[in-house]
């Protein structure tokens, strides 16, 4: 155990959530139940969404990034924090990295550090995911993060009984994940800074929706977390992160008092996962067994969003979803720019229209269909997201490089050479012509 005081009735709770403008109206669910049950906690709203500026020679936001419709004397939580302000290196061109949903998560851990460091030791921060709703108090959590480091939630507590129900969430939470990342609790001590670092710079290089590379955004980087750090505890109670992959194995209950019980606990918060696309009404049909009391809490929670939409007025596009001249970034583009060190190089402000969008128009496709053959490959390597100009220990192979370890290999490694020349013949005739003009094939 660590030896830092525990927090006592004096320490402080701070919650924060990550999301976009348009995921607002949750925002405002979210933190207007949290403070219905816990007024004395610090609520701050992360926003994975801002205005990029395309004149390299200022780091002061455009006009339009300060939306007024912002008075935070009328919003449920107490600050919003901008992904700009948490000092991501070279933040934009690395935003430009991820889709909306892995930009959200990305950022998670660095504003985890931020707060941290602005605490004192024993206070406790929590992030909640901005599609969760809360339903009790939560003290119970706080008395766990008084000794524990990191406390997670699993995405199940008891074993699945019918195959159906065991491919749909105990197989999906081998491939997403074991711990659900729409809770995470971190107790300012030693451990769970040196948490929050590491959760950092794997998120910095690795936040990616990537399964089938072994990653899925910031999630399945928590798989690792009781092995690699001290004091973790894991939520057993049922009432916590109750969601459609978990609610075949918990019984879910409206009491007289119309208030939410399960397995006769107080239901602690709820996850509205996949609430927009349909997809929770789907599973929670399937995995809900007709439960009345489920559809009463979605149709609770629908209420309750379009109550906080109406108060929006407006549903704004992702600030980070255009170039300068308002083309749609194609999730292709992003990909390729993440995988391509030289493209981040070669293009620091990969908004600019005149930059890598020219670029991607004459040979961004050809380009791409290269990267998505490599990748249909079984020697396919990973290359960190972002790099041009971070410090790492990271250097990518060059077509050189490949070329010399194949010249060297013994005739009995046919299968490393033949592997090799794949690699080389994926690179494409420029990649042989620069070899050539180089004199590197003699």
């Amino acid at each position: 155990m660590t030896t830092e005081a525990n927090s006592g009735p004096s320490a402080q709770v701070h919650v924060f959530t990550s999301a976009a403008l348009n995921y607002l109206p949750k925002v405002r669910v979210l933190f207007t139940s949290l403070r219905k049950y816990h007024p004395e906690w610090m609520l701050h709203f992360l926003l994975a969404d801002e205005r990029p500026s395309h004149d390299r020679s200022s780091d002061a936001p455009v006009a339009d990034e300060v939306r007024p419709d912002f008075d935070l004397s009328k919003e449920p939580f107490d600050a919003i924090v901008s992904v700009r302000d948490l000092k991501i290196p070279d933040w934009q061109a690395w935003a430009f990295c991820h889709t909306l949903t892995e930009l959200a998560t990305a950022i998670k851990p660095f504003m985890l550090q931020c707060l941290l460091a602005a605490v004192k030791t024993g206070d406790k921060v929590i992030y909640l995911d901005p599609d969760i709703a809360v339903f009790s108090r939560l003290d119970d959590i706080i008395t766990v993060l008084d000794s524990a480091s990191i406390v997670l939630t699993p995405h199940q507590l008891q074993a699945e009984q019918g195959l159906a129900a065991v491919i749909d969430n105990e197989i999906g939470s081998l491939k997403h994940g074991i711990y659900n990342l729409g809770f995470i609790g971190v107790r300012k001590c030693e451990e769970g800074q040196k948490f929050a670092e590491w959760w950092s710079q794997r998120c910095y290089y690795f936040c990616r929706d990537d399964i089938c590379n072994g990653l899925f955004t910031d999630q399945r980087w928590i798989d690792l977390v009781p092995g690699l750090f001290a004091d973790v505890a894991v939520l057993r109670q049922s009432r916590f992160n109750v969601a459609p992959w978990n609610i075949t194995t918990r019984v879910l209950e409206q009491a007289e008092d119309g208030g939410f019980r399960v397995d006769h606990q107080p239901l602690g918060f709820y996850h509205f996962t996949g609430f927009d696309s349909g997809l929770h009404r789907v599973m929670a049909a399937k995995n809900g067994d007709n439960n009345t009391s489920l559809e009463r809490l979605i149709r609770w929670y629908e209420l309750q969003l379009e109550s906080s939409e109406n108060r929006s007025g407006y549903s704004p596009a992702w600030a980070f979803a255009n170039f300068s001249n308002g083309e749609p970034i194609a999730k292709e583009q992003r990909l390729l720019y993440r995988f391509r060190v030289d493209l981040q190089q070669a293009f620091p402000d990969p908004y600019a229209a005149e930059g890598f969008l020219k670029w991607w128009q004459a040979r961004g496709p050809s380009d791409f269909e290269a990267y998505r053959l490599r990748r249909s490959q079984p020697n396919f390597f990973l290359t960190p997201g972002y790099l041009a100009s971070s410090t790492s220990d990271y250097s990518p192979p060059s077509l050189r490089d490949l070329w010399r370890r194949i010249r060297h290999q013994p005739r009995s490694a046919a299968p490393t050479v033949k592997q090799g020349w794949q690699r080389l013949r994926q690179a494409g005739w420029r990649g042989w012509l620069q070899l050539l003009r180089r004199g590197h094939l003699n």
